[in-house]
């Protein structure tokens, strides 16, 4: 007896609405198929909550994304702003140290040259990102790191399966181009003066 091939879970979430959709259509009035069980009905409702759910969780995405955006831009004036009160705040105290703490400001260290090179990042984390294909990674950022090195693996990892994903002057990226309804595993490396970590411990996601 010949077997379906129906790879259905692995579908990206959209090409599952469709492929759903098509399949209903097919058995519709079907008369090889007369009693489809589950009925067809229960089959569209279950279609239609889930399409609901997913253009409501991309509008969610949408919306967070853009809060997060707009977030870290008034970050970047707040940082600019406090910067330049600092700046004002050390030229007008000249070397008196009273002063600049009145200010409620605090002093900084002497300067020491480090030659160490970083720890490897920690609470690396996978999301899913705004579109099908893509992942969102955050981690704690290191005092220090110039820049982050991002390596990506198929499902399981190994010692040679790592690939260079990109590089990120902050915590986060987003890694494109991936295959939907892929298992991806990630890992991260801080860069400074001194050289390369260690990789972070990696964190694993199914793309969307």
């Amino acid at each position: 007896m010949p077997k379906i091939k129906l790879n259905f879970s692995r579908l990206p979430l959209t090409e599952k609405i469709t492929r759903a959709r098509q399949i209903v259509a097919a058995l519709t009035g079907n008369a090889s198929f007369p009693t489809p069980t589950p009925a067809l009905t229960l089959v569209n409702t279950a279609i239609d909550d889930f399409e609901t759910a997913y253009i409501a969780t991309q509008a969610a995405r949408q919306e967070a994304k853009a809060k997060t955006s707009d977030q870290q831009q008034k970050e970047d004036v707040l940082d600019r702003i406090i910067t330049q009160l600092a700046s004002y705040v050390e030229a007008a105290a000249g070397d008196n140290e009273v002063l600049i703490q009145s200010a409620g400001m605090d002093l900084r260290a002497t300067a020491s040259i480090s030659t160490d090179i970083p720890a490897p990042p920690s609470s690396l984390a996978a999301t899913a990102g705004d579109r099908d294909g893509e992942i969102d990674l955050t981690w704690d950022p290191l005092p220090g790191a110039r820049s982050y090195v991002i390596e990506k693996s198929g499902d399981p990892p190994t010692a040679s399966s790592w690939s260079h994903s990109g590089v990120a002057t902050k915590s986060r990226a987003t890694v494109e181009g991936l295959t939907s309804g892929t298992r991806y595993w990630f890992r991260v490396a801080a860069i400074n003066v001194n050289g390369q970590s260690g990789w972070s411990d990696p964190a694993m996601k199914i793309a969307p």
